[in-house]
């Protein structure tokens, strides 16, 4: 890009109405949030003059300090799955004719991590580049060019000191097959160029888990890195020698995504199916400029069992106060008795103010049922709303687990746990009832399937108003309008198709709000009967229109000697960046757009 062009670019991007994009963004105007946002935080003269000076000399200034992009999972830290910067894509050119698969370029294992983008990447040696990162299960991140089919521009191994990725069989894990390294989808932080991932490595008769950061340019080790991860927590739970539980990284699975909150990385730990002894961790990293340091350590359950925190990949979503939201599956809970620790099938609010401490919950009063069945609510992940003005509750999530209630709760005060005053009977009608939890909504589980995933939100056009999307096992995707603090009590609209376990993970894009823009992306499910199965089949890219998803736009089987995806990988999400679609699967990253004459 000419020097002239991107100060233009620049100086737009400075004198945008910062107010709009609060309305827009559920992550308020400031330094590192969000996706795709094209943010330079100084605006004094002085820096202008600077960066006039600098751009004038070489454009590599720009590329080299990348604003634009898809950093984490699901888009940003509220969680919602939309780019509201996509002005190549729409409706009107989203269709079997003009867009489909441009190419795949081979991966050396399965892509469960989302596809995170950074436009202008200055490549040693080889120019600027927009790069799309790819981890896969056998420890390698590949950055391949966005654009171009062809070799990545580079990749590096994450199994050091010999080591390998860990067999699948090592840990009784049949739906991660044949190796476990990097499950959880990393996190780019743009302000120093730096991809943070964890991988799981088998070293001789020992296991580890590492925490690695990785210049977004070359690939190679940062800040002294890798580290790796050690935590302990005192407590009497499973696996303890009776005071103290010490984190096991045989036992525990990274599969959320990453978490950069304040320039400290948080990753989150289930486990192998319900394979004990194990719990769900917290555990928050920060660079202090010669090492990296632990700044907390959370314990689901420190004096019980289980209570991992998975929620089918989705990364724990952050608030602008820095505080963190996310959902803990089936385990020990007795958090409504005084004194006591452990939040089996809960929603947890995390300060992280003074390390990882439990600030709020909400735990389901038919709890003890969940865990019975194995319906836990932490097959879910939390989505953040932008705050509600004028309403009872302006700041608001939703989250739905295994059973299928929709449930939306007030971030600052969750509902805690309000139990049945009798004798509770597991799959009476008692059980579904929507009063007795302290919420500030819940819809019956018949209003979805089972669901695996997060909710998507898009800001809407005027007529449209805010969407929410969601995508269950055995169901259709469906729309719930944001009205006044609540969602419509039926959806608006559905998609036709049904989906198989485990359901879809919207992703939206548009052009801001302007209509006749916005588009719902997901990949259907390739056949698989239910938790613990390895998918077989390809799977699908789809679009739909956004302001009403019963308008299927685009699916690659369309024209499947182009377009199909090769395989499928569960809880995958499409990431969507600058005309282009990303999806990766079992064997390979594939690239979709528009299609050239």
């Amino acid at each position: 890009m000419h020097p002239l062009n991107v100060f233009a670019s620049l100086l737009s991007d400075l004198s945008s109405d910062c107010e709009l994009r609060k309305r827009l963004d559920p992550v308020p105007c400031h330094k590192g949030a969000g996706v795709m946002r094209n943010r330079h935080p100084r605006t004094s003269s002085g820096v202008i003059l600077a960066l006039v000076l600098s751009l004038a000399v070489s454009s590599a200034v720009y590329a080299q300090t990348p604003s634009q992009g898809v950093f984490t999972y699901h888009n940003d830290l509220a969680r919602t799955g939309q780019n509201l910067n996509e002005t190549i894509l729409s409706p009107s050119n989203v269709n079997s004719a003009s867009f489909g698969k441009l190419f795949a370029n081979p991966v050396d294992g399965q892509v469960y991590a989302q596809p995170l983008y950074v436009a202008n990447v200055v490549i040693p040696n080889q120019g600027i580049h927009n790069v799309v990162y790819v981890a896969t299960e056998n420890n390698t991140v590949y950055a391949f060019d966005a654009d171009t089919h062809g070799a990545p521009l580079w990749q590096t191994s994450l199994s050091i000191n010999g080591g390998t990725a860990v067999p699948s069989s090592d840990v009784n894990c049949p739906d991660v097959v044949p190796v476990i390294g990097v499950t959880g989808t990393p996190v780019i932080d743009p302000t120093t160029n730096t991809l943070y991932v964890v991988a799981k490595t088998k070293e001789g008769p020992s296991y580890f888990q590492r925490l690695h950061a990785l210049d977004i340019a070359t690939g190679a080790e940062k800040f002294g890195g890798p580290v790796a991860i050690e935590a302990t927590v005192s407590g009497t739970g499973d696996g303890s020698n009776g005071t103290t539980i010490t984190f096991d990284p045989f036992q525990q699975l990274n599969r959320p995504g990453l978490a950069l909150v304040n320039g400290v990385v948080y990753i989150a730990w289930g486990a192998f199916g319900d394979t004990d002894f194990y719990h769900g961790w917290v555990i928050g990293y920060t660079y202090n400029g010669a090492a990296f340091q632990k700044v907390g350590v959370f314990n689901s359950t420190p004096d019980g069992q289980e209570g991992g925190i998975w929620m089918s990949g989705a990364g724990p979503a952050a608030d602008a106060q820095g505080n963190i939201y996310l959902t803990i599956g089936n385990g020990s809970f007795d958090l409504d008795q005084t004194g006591q620790r452990d939040a089996g099938d809960s929603f947890v609010k995390l300060s992280t103010r003074n390390g990882l401490v439990l600030s709020d919950y909400f735990t389901p009063f038919n709890q003890e049922c969940l865990d019975g069945r194995d319906e836990d609510l932490g097959a879910g992940g939390v989505l953040l709303l932008p705050e509600q003005p004028h309403t009872a509750h302006p700041r608001l999530l939703i989250g739905v687990g295994k059973e299928g209630r929709i449930y939306v709760l007030d971030r600052d005060q969750l509902g805690q746990f309000h139990g049945y005053s009798g004798t509770l009977q597991c799959s009476s009608k008692e059980e579904s009832r929507t009063n007795i939890d302290q919420v500030v909504q819940e819809l019956p589980a018949s209003s979805t399937g089972g669901f695996f995933g997060i909710p998507g939100y898009w800001v809407g056009t005027a007529a449209s108003g805010h969407l929410i999307y969601i995508g269950e096992a055995g169901d259709h995707l469906k729309s719930f309008q944001l009205i006044g603090g609540t969602l419509s009590s039926r959806a608006t609209a559905q998609t036709p198709e049904t989906f198989a376990f485990p359901g879809v993970t919207p992703s939206i894009s548009s052009n801001k709000s302007a209509p006749g823009t916005g588009i719902v992306w997901v990949i259907s499910p390739a056949s698989c009967g239910g938790p613990g199965c390895a998918p077989s089949g390809p799977g699908a890219l789809r679009a739909y229109n956004a302001t009403n998803i019963s308008q299927e736009l685009y699916n690659s089987e369309q024209n499947f000697t182009r377009d199909r995806l090769d395989s499928y990988v569960k809880f995958s999400v499409p990431t969507i960046a600058n005309g282009k679609v990303f999806v990766g699967t079992q064997t390979s990253l594939n690239i979709y757009g528009l299609l050239t004459s």
